[in-house]
């Protein structure tokens, strides 16, 4: 598997930057327009010990939807590249992360079918300055982009806790996928992770 990746994607709409160690500590670089969306990634690189620069501008003087759909879509590619051919790797897994008194639950397969399975409910339109209506396009951007079965689910009475909960749990499901188990064989470290010999592209 390679280890870093780097992407630049520049529209009419938003203009994104991106890079990553998969292998990292846990640093991060995260600049968008959105203070709690930066907090969030941010979370989701530590619990990943994922090393992650993001920096991102867009239209959101009309609405948030075109940056956070585009986020997404950028930071699944970006892991997708880096997880290169997938041979040896675990492809799936899951976490789940209480905060407080909220809980969530996020699965992931990097089965090269992208679907999203989307359970949250918030109290509130905005969470600082986010527009947690929007919360399920940046999911559905980063299935896509990772060519993933993505599921997220959170249940809880506070909106940070619920979302924070979330990209701690995707980090940490996400590293798992993209590891491998310890004294794994070289027959199985050359192998993909599928029964029909293929992953779906």
């Amino acid at each position: 598997m390679s280890k870093k990746a780097e992407i630049k994607r520049k529209t009419r709409e938003t203009e994104i930057e991106a890079r990553l160690e998969v292998n990292g500590s846990g640093q991060s670089k995260i600049s968008t327009p959105i203070g709690f969306l930066n907090h969030l990634i941010e979370s989701f690189a530590f619990h990943g010990r994922f090393d992650l620069e993001l920096r991102a501008s867009g239209d959101t003087e009309v609405d948030q939807h075109h940056l956070l759909e585009d986020c997404g879509l950028v930071l699944g590619k970006l892991f997708r590249l880096a997880a290169g051919e997938l041979k040896g790797i675990n492809r799936a897994g899951f976490f789940v992360m209480p905060m407080d008194e909220a809980l969530a639950l996020v699965a992931v397969d990097l089965s090269g079918r992208p679907y999203l399975q989307y359970e949250l409910k918030t109290r509130r339109r905005f969470c600082g300055a986010l527009d947690t209506d929007q919360i399920d396009e940046f999911f559905q951007g980063f299935s896509r982009g990772l060519m993933a079965n993505l599921v997220v689910k959170a249940k809880g009475k506070n909106d940070h806790h619920k979302l924070e909960a979330i990209f701690k749990s995707l980090g940490r499901a996400l590293k798992y996928a993209l590891s491998s188990e310890p004294g794994i064989s070289e027959i199985i470290r050359d192998s993909l992770p599928s029964l029909k010999g293929v992953i779906d592209l």
